[in-house]
């Protein structure tokens, strides 16, 4: 365990890339499905994901479009002209011998992503994002002396996405990585599910006791949570920290996450830059797009977080709850239709019901609830009138999200309606003080915290359906209070 005085020491810079899986149905460069999670291995495929001789790649539009859509994502402008060029390496997943990437000419140079840490703002620079083809996937079957082949990502159109080494702090690292899925998936950019590896980073680290100098940096790659991307970071300041201060080197190289172990794990060692022979794709024209293209992808552009944090600034949600909101987007657009459509009270108030509390992740899970705003803003004006309790209006709410039916006409069968008949109510007061003289004395001699034990009395005979609000009232007022 590293002394936090000699960890003061050092500073750690980070940098993450991340892969970014576009929401397009077919493949980069040909017409077969780009959703392969339920498929059976290598079903998925064409002549050219096997790199048959003569096979020619097709630049899928739509992936153009999204990559464009990314940059305004990323508070930037797409590059009106980029191009491909090959990457190549030599991986049995990957039959051609090379990739098709981009590399001189990228799509999207510049821009940056907003986070907060301990309520500081940051803005975390973007260096560059580009269009690629995913390889496929090698397998390793344990105790076997063979290595399995399935080709069904190969193909799969992806944006990598590079930060600046501006991050610090592993709190830095997990924020910028939740922030930057935040920007995908509202963009519509891709589905966003850190589950099925539809994002993944890699987080580069290194540890410096010069502030002018940075020290020699470990990639681990392929991680797919926010808590993962955090523990990691940890993991490797400490690591190489422990290293510098027994007097050995940290070295080059690339490690995995054990997340088990809760570990970063030696992979590879990277004495100098692979040599990838990049050179320009002569089988895709480069890309071009115009002042009016760019102008139709930016008016298409949804609604971002930021677009969301601003329209909810005046209902007064903490930022521990607008996080929790916008981490559900269809949560975020609910809330932001009813405050179009009625008032920051209603929004408010509707905000804390649909409020999903999310767990360190947004992954495995995504919501698909299509809510009916007239009916939420009738819930809401119900419990605003004194005709629903919060807690009744809750269980109206359950069963209308169900059901979709009208909210009085669920709360009239359930018998949920409050009372507000005052005379009814001074009835069953009345009774209560009767039966509770001691509480009643209590409450006329000036302690009033006994008054909420007569309240629950009310509440009780009248099963639930008195106005307790008012039942408070009637009480003070018989007591003469």
């Amino acid at each position: 365990m590293i002394d936090d005085a000699i960890r003061d020491q050092y500073l750690p810079t980070i940098g993450i890339e991340c892969h970014v899986q576009l929401k397009t149905k077919s493949k980069l460069f040909s017409g077969e499905s780009n959703d392969a999670r339920t498929a059976e291995p290598n079903s998925v495929v064409s002549h050219v994901s096997f790199g048959m001789p003569g096979a020619l790649p097709v630049l899928n539009k739509h992936a153009v479009e999204l990559a464009a859509r990314a940059a305004f994502a990323l508070n930037t402008r797409p590059q009106k002209f980029s191009r491909f060029d090959r990457k190549h390496y030599f991986y049995p997943d990957l039959p051609k011998g090379y990739q098709i990437s981009q590399f001189e000419q990228p799509i999207v140079l510049g821009g940056h992503v907003d986070i907060v840490v301990d309520g500081k703002h940051k803005q975390i620079g973007i260096t560059r994002a580009h269009m690629e083809e995913d390889a496929g996937k090698s397998t390793h079957p344990t105790g076997k002396d063979y290595s399995l082949v399935d080709l069904n990502r190969a193909g799969t159109p992806l944006i990598e996405i590079v930060s600046e080494p501006d991050m610090h702090t592993a709190a830095e690292a997990k924020a910028f990585a939740k922030a930057l899925y935040l920007q995908m998936k509202y963009a519509d950019v891709s589905n966003a599910n850190l589950y099925h590896g539809n994002m993944r980073f890699d987080v580069n680290v290194s540890v410096s006791k010069d502030p002018s100098m940075l020290g020699t940096r470990s990639e681990t790659k392929n991680l797919n949570s926010f808590k993962s991307v955090e523990k990691a970071v940890e993991f490797e300041i400490s690591r190489q920290i422990e290293l510098l201060e027994k007097g050995e080197k940290v070295v080059q190289e690339t490690r995995g996450w054990d997340d088990a172990k809760q570990k970063t794990i030696s992979q590879r060692t990277k004495e100098d830059a692979h040599d990838y022979r990049y050179m320009p794709e002569p089988d895709v024209p480069p890309v071009v797009l115009t002042d009016n293209d760019l102008a139709q992808i930016e008016k298409q552009l949804p609604l971002l977080p930021a677009d969301f944090r601003t329209a909810f600034a005046d209902i007064g949600l903490t930022d521990a709850v607008m996080e929790d909101i916008l981490g559900v987007p269809a949560t975020a657009k609910a809330i932001m239709d009813v405050l179009e459509s009625s008032n920051t009270d209603h929004a408010k108030r509707i905000a804390f019901w649909l409020m999903q509390p999310q767990e360190e992740e947004i992954d495995s899970q995504e919501s698909t609830d299509e809510y009916d705003i007239n009916n939420l803003i009738k819930l809401s004006q119900m419990v605003a009138d004194g005709k629903l309790s919060s807690t009744a209006a809750k269980e109206v709410l359950g069963v209308m999200l169900q059901t979709n039916a009208e909210p009085e006409q669920i709360a009239n069968e359930k018998k949920l309606i409050q009372v507000s008949d005052e005379s009814a109510i001074e009835k069953i007061v009345s009774e209560v003080l009767s039966e509770n003289e001691k509480a009643a004395q209590d409450v006329a001699n000036g302690e009033l915290k006994a008054i909420g034990f007569l309240v629950g009395q009310v509440m009780a005979k009248s099963r639930g359906q008195a106005n307790p609000a008012l039942a408070q009232q009637i009480i003070k007022k018989q007591l003469k209070i």
